[in-house]
């Protein structure tokens, strides 16, 4: 999970750099280029935040599924124990 992370980053960083890049050789008004980047960084941050969300909802996903393992896990344990100690006594 950790490289799929950095390799969204990584992609996203790029992106950043080619459209500043590409808007700074464009022929436009300076006014325009920045009214434009701060478009541009404006949908970047939102699809950063729509990706933080979206990891943010699936790290609670997973953290509620180890959370039943986890209490199914000591559930049999218990019931194994007891079993144990019937069977001893």
């Amino acid at each position: 999970m950790q490289n799929s992370g950095k390799i969204i980053l990584g992609l996203l960083g790029a992106a950043a750099a080619g459209v500043a890049i590409g808007m700074l050789l464009a022929p436009d008004k300076g006014s325009e280029i920045r009214k434009k980047i701060g478009e541009k960084a404006g949908d970047l941050a939102s699809r950063i935040g729509d990706l933080v969300s979206y990891g943010k909802e699936k790290l609670d996903d997973m953290a509620t599924a180890v959370t039943k393992q986890a209490d199914g896990l000591i559930n049999d344990a218990m019931k194994r124990g007891e079993n144990i100690k019937e069977s001893v006594a």
